[in-house]
């Protein structure tokens, strides 16, 4: 069943396209995860499907419903966890969650049963009457995600959700999303810099740049288009054009003394290759990862300036500000 369904879904801004003719297919029960840069047009993608943002073209369907048409119905179905939290630091956890139940209309005769359970999902329970300014890094994300499941949603947003945890916490939470999918068949869209995040926790990633799907796919499969292994050569003044010129050697790219390739069979080419560079000062292999997917489609690394990202927040931010 798919529960997400776009069709040359797009945003203008001016004259910036912040998402240009994107397609999903979606079905229920999968985390899909949006892998791309900040300003690269997944967080824009996200709140038009949540319908935060209007599309400039396009069509785009949650749950059934057009985004633009049955925009009460489609956010009636989705819960949606913003990069920073957005609860009241003033009321405890349980406060916040009932504040939300209320906005959200959850039936009054099980709102109690409906916060306990919630609660228990996300490890909260003993903390729940504790005010959100105790809370810890990693307890606030849960209390977020928890207020993000209290109406039964069948899609859940999570845009960049474990941005700034540790990786005990980080992997905590990977353990509920994956719980979400698995036995609730709650469809989980995430947005993410995390290339291990991406790896583990995603059934299916898009991978988008400038506005652009560049790649979709399982994130194994995507891997192997790279074929070979990496292969990464320090070398004070490196013959790179002798070793572009090797059959087996794809995907070249030097940056500062550091050479930087794509292998078939590096076992067996290794020592050819170290000859042909030259200067040799270091050497490491490895199987090819997302980043590295990423830095062949776009020619990049995982850009951090500031972009797209955390404009609702900002934005939410600077209300609570004038209050």
């Amino acid at each position: 069943m798919k529960v997400i369904e776009t069709h040359n879904l797009t945003k203008r801004f001016d004259r910036l396209i912040a998402v240009n003719k994107i397609n999903l297919s979606i079905k229920e029960g999968e985390i899909f995860g949006l892998l791309g840069p900040n300003g690269a047009g997944k967080t824009t993608t996200l709140s038009m499907l949540a319908t935060l943002l209007p599309p400039t073209s396009g069509r785009a369907y949650v749950n059934g419903f057009d985004v633009v048409n049955d925009a009460s119905k489609v956010r009636h179905s989705i819960g949606f966890v913003f990069q920073d939290p957005s609860s009241d630091d003033l009321l405890t956890g349980r406060e916040n969650l009932y504040l939300h139940a209320l906005m959200y209309g959850v039936d009054m005769r099980n709102i109690n049963k409906r916060m306990d359970e919630v609660l228990k999902l996300v490890d909260l329970t003993e903390r729940q009457n504790e005010r959100m300014k105790k809370y810890s890094g990693g307890m606030r994300r849960r209390l977020e995600l928890a207020r993000g499941l209290l109406h039964d949603p069948r899609v859940l947003f999570l845009d960049e959700p474990t941005l700034g945890l540790d990786p005990q916490t980080r992997q905590h939470l990977w353990t509920y999303i994956r719980r979400l999918a698995d036995e609730k068949k709650v469809t989980v869209i995430i947005t993410t810099h995390y290339m291990d995040e991406a790896d583990q926790l995603c059934d299916r990633i898009a991978v988008i740049d400038h506005g652009k799907i560049a790649a979709m796919g399982k994130p194994e499969d995507l891997k192997k288009r790279l074929g070979g292994d990496v292969v990464r050569i320090k070398s004070k003044k490196p013959n790179v054009a002798a070793v572009k010129k090797l059959r087996y050697v794809k995907n070249v790219k030097h940056n500062d003394g550091m050479v930087t390739m794509t292998v078939d069979n590096s076992a067996k080419h290794l020592q050819e290759i170290l000859k042909k560079i030259g200067n040799v000062e270091s050497v490491e292999t490895r199987s090819p990862t997302l980043n590295d997917l990423f830095l062949h489609l776009t020619g990049s690394e995982i850009r951090d300036e500031e972009g797209e990202g955390g404009y609702f927040e900002r934005m939410m931010a600077s209300n609570r500000g004038n209050r």
